[in-house]
């Protein structure tokens, strides 16, 4: 058997529920001739890979429990309940709504840490928005203060994890130009370069997305000496309701050598989550029947 994993392989795994990527299976990975009706345009698989990471379902809920592992070998613990709404593409007749797929326009989550004990009841709260900066507050209980993350923050340290904040609710498409540089028999590989880079602290990103799932198992940023110093692997997937989905995390800072492992549970989706929680109301008095 050879270290590359075959796409027959990946998939009938993902079918039996479980997925475990390696290392080798990327850097094994070897260009190959693919037809060209075979491959698609930057765009539809920047569309793709960014509908299977954030907008799958109408609307979805996991359990995340993060570990936090610092460069000494020192472990803290998060764990949270993420909410997710989708709103529909408001270019489509709500008539015709019927599909996932057109329910990409805006989009807002609503993030409850469980433990430990010292940022219990914290609330982290999105409203993404397609042409501005999104909207993001957090509550803090014991000082009773909602607080709004301003835009330059968004590339800051997500209550102590290796996670940015915008890892947690997503990185607009439109903020970057996009380059195919590779294509392989399982990968496509994408370049990511910010339009504006005085904005973000890397040069470019690269992203290792599965052509048939468009899940992304891989992500690498790079700094202004053409240096990586921060990696993202999807470590195990499954298909939930039909939808596969990323179920254990890490973020490496290659610089100290910490890491964040995020492990996601009770995922569901499609659960009938009402827009109306997503507000400031809701950071204050959180609506438990969703949380459960």
């Amino acid at each position: 058997m050879t270290k590359r994993i075959s796409l027959t392989i990946l998939m009938w795994l993902l079918s039996l529920g479980n997925y475990t990527t390696a290392d080798s299976a990327i850097a094994n990975a070897a260009d190959v001739n693919v037809p060209k009706a075979k491959i698609l345009s930057v765009d539809e698989i920047v569309n793709k890979t960014n509908h299977v990471a954030y907008y799958q379902g109408f609307d979805g809920r996991s359990n995340v429990k993060m570990t936090i592992t610092d460069s000494q070998g020192r472990q803290r613990i998060r764990e949270l309940t993420i909410l997710r709404w989708d709103s529909p593409d408001p270019n489509r007749p709500k008539k015709e709504q019927r599909k996932d797929s057109d329910f990409c326009g805006e989009q807002k989550i609503y993030a409850f840490f469980n433990r430990p004990a010292d940022v219990y009841k914290t609330v982290f709260m999105v409203w993404k928005h397609l042409d501005k900066d999104d909207d993001r507050w957090m509550y803090l209980p014991a000082l009773d203060l909602v607080k709004r993350i301003s835009a330059t923050d968004k590339r800051t340290s997500f209550v102590g994890t290796h996670f940015f904040y915008e890892d947690v609710s997503g990185r607009n498409i439109n903020d970057d130009v996009h380059e195919l540089v590779k294509t392989t028999k399982d990968y496509y590989v994408l370049k990511n370069t910010p339009k504006d880079p005085k904005l973000v602290e890397f040069a470019y990103f690269e992203m290792w997305i599965h052509r048939e799932s468009f899940i992304v198992v891989k992500t690498d940023y790079y700094d202004n000496q053409n240096k990586k110093y921060r990696s993202y692997e999807a470590l195990e997937m499954k298909r939930i309701q039909g939808y596969p989905t990323v179920t254990k995390a890490k973020m490496t800072d290659l610089r100290t050598n910490g890491n964040t492992i995020a492990e996601y549970s009770n995922i569901k989706y499609d659960i009938g989550i009402p827009n109306s929680i997503f507000t400031e109301r809701y950071l204050r008095k959180p609506a438990r029947r969703y949380l459960k």
